[in-house]
């Protein structure tokens, strides 16, 4: 077992499901994802082995045929996955924040027809905010949806979609303008359901294609063109009486837990990082000793270390904050900041010992420093952290 990133107090279930996707993720993910990555192949039997262990269901109340865990359960197993191949994490986290939203949010009806067949994986989620003209500044959103009678017409483009193809329904935010005094209050999530693919895959919508990517490859990333897509006011997240103008703190909510998410699979890519430095390190000599008795070599080590049991404290506490009902916002952001910039810095330290070989794509350490990046901007970039941490901390401490 790893030294590093352990966490107290867990549930004998919660150590017994970490220990089942560690071994999932040493025999079926790190031996085929340089294969995979470099390819930029869908990970079609290792994504059918998450299904079958009912990681689609994870955080899904058991009632709706979910495992019913917690979001630090669930950080802790994307933290898992991310060591082996961030890509897999990308394929759920989508997924997951759909299923929260619905959870949270959702009619019962919703609720009853999208919830247990997102537990087993049959329907699959993606989560849709961004557009081309528009990344962190959601006020900027131009896709509207008009009433027409008993139904909603959508018009406009998305960006920026893990799992567009794959999924089968879309949380996705857009303008009502309904008459609110701020521009977030004329906000509405709609659930868009959809066929599996490419093309019009429902009247209306279109996935074009992949976006072409420098990493965080094998996962697909798409955009949507909305023309003229009709859906009745059952689409609404929460119905029309108490959806209709709450789709932007609907979505705040499920990105506090998806900058969650990226913390955890930070974290994740760094251990990784550091395991093939330290073992690089051990196993390379140099002026007729390993690397690893070379004093700048070990205190990057240290260094390393030190910043992954930083990173991997503070995304656990933003877990459990969340799990305990709290408000998060300012914890996640920190969470998501420290993590993803230390995971940045690690990777690149991995990458220096290993030397000249660190740049061949023979080794691994060359897909964790086109991974990395992601998580920079991935869920906000670390200037929107700033901004919510500085804000929710002048709020705290107000004069």
């Amino acid at each position: 077992m790893r030294r590093l990133a352990q966490t107290a107090g867990l549930t004998d279930v919660q150590q017994s499901i970490l220990e089942t996707v560690r071994e999932f993720v040493d025999k079926e993910i790190i031996p085929h994802a340089q294969r995979l990555e470099h390819a930029d192949e869908y990970p079609t039997d290792i994504v059918e082995g998450m299904r079958e262990m009912g990681l689609f269901g994870l955080t899904i109340a058991e009632e709706y045929g979910g495992l019913g865990e917690s979001l630090l359960t669930y950080a802790l197993v994307v933290e898992e996955l991310s060591r082996g191949w961030m890509s897999i994490s990308g394929i759920i986290n989508t997924h997951f924040i759909v299923a929260y939203l619905i959870s949270q949010y959702g009619t019962p009806e919703q609720k009853q027809s999208l919830l247990p067949r997102m537990a087993t994986g049959e329907v699959r989620g993606a989560f849709s905010m961004s557009e081309p003209g528009c990344g962190s500044d959601v006020a900027a959103i131009r896709t509207r949806a008009e009433r027409s009678g008993n139904e909603f017409v959508l018009n406009g483009q998305k960006m920026w979609l893990t799992n567009g193809a794959y999924s089968s329904v879309v949380a996705t935010l857009v303008k009502t303008d309904i008459g609110a005094d701020s521009v977030y209050g004329n906000m509405t999530t709609f659930l868009l359901e959809k066929k599996p693919g490419f093309g019009e895959t429902a009247p209306g919508l279109t996935i074009p294609g992949k976006i072409q990517k420098m990493g965080y490859k094998g996962v697909e990333t798409t955009e949507m063109i909305l023309d003229g897509v009709r859906v009745p006011e059952s689409a609404v997240l929460g119905g029309v009486e108490a959806g209709l103008g709450r789709g932007f703190y609907q979505m705040m909510d499920g990105i506090e837990v998806g900058r969650v998410n990226v913390a955890a699979r930070a974290c994740g890519v760094a251990i990784r990082a550091f395991e093939l430095a330290i073992a690089y390190a051990q196993q390379r000599q140099t002026f007729g000793v390993p690397l690893a008795k070379h004093q700048a070599i070990a205190f990057k080590l240290a260094e390393m270390a030190t910043k992954i049991e930083a990173a991997h404290a503070l995304m656990v506490n933003a877990a459990r904050l969340k799990d305990s009902g709290a408000r998060n916002d300012v914890e996640a952001g920190m969470a998501k900041l420290l993590a993803s910039e230390y995971c940045a810095e690690i990777v690149q330290e991995a990458f220096r010992i290993h030397g000249g070989y660190g740049y061949s794509k023979e080794y691994e350490i060359e897909r964790l420093m086109r991974e990395a990046p992601f998580l920079l901007i991935g869920e906000g970039t670390s200037e929107i952290q700033k901004t919510i941490i500085s804000r929710g901390l002048l709020k705290a401490y107000k004069l």
